[in-house]
């Protein structure tokens, strides 16, 4: 395993929509794995592949009790609204005040190819629709309705 760096939200990597994975091999393992540590050394939520600049539909998730790994992902079902500061870790140092889904169910597939759902409220509902935008060279900063301020970020 190892750390990839996370690019920055100038790199044009993000702002492409990326290919479905088609082979379910080691090389995806290696990605997962090393996304997987990654994620943790930069203590986020979320990590996308086209943020470590793969342009494939992979993406994993904290939800709080285990790390998601989410394979050709896809909203099946979203509901409620819930409107509060986000980051990322490719938008190092800004928050933006952003609308979301409260609750978001997802089909994707595991590292053997094997589809499942999953589903989450709050912060994970938040993540699995900001990760997915991600998939499709959206970042927040393009959906936000504005920046917070340091005092705003403060009160969240």
């Amino acid at each position: 395993m190892g750390l990839r760096k996370i690019l920055n939200d100038k790199d044009p990597a993000l702002h492409k929509v990326c290919k479905p994975v088609e082979n379910f091999d080691e090389k995806l393992h290696k990605l997962l794995n090393d996304m997987r540590e990654t994620l943790i050394d930069s203590d986020g939520v979320g990590l996308a592949a086209p943020q470590v600049g793969i342009l494939r539909r992979v993406v994993l998730v904290d939800n709080g009790e285990k790390i998601l790994e989410l394979i050709n992902p896809t909203l099946l079902e979203t509901s409620g609204e819930q409107i509060g500061a986000e980051g990322c870790l490719s938008v190092p140092g800004k928050y933006g005040l952003v609308k979301r889904p409260n609750y978001a169910k997802v089909r994707a597939q595991d590292r053997y190819g094997n589809w499942f759902e999953t589903d989450g409220e709050e912060l994970t509902a938040r993540c699995f629709c900001h990760e997915l935008d991600h998939l499709d060279g959206i970042l927040y900063t393009q959906v936000m309705e504005r920046l917070l301020t340091e005092e705003e970020l403060m009160e969240y």
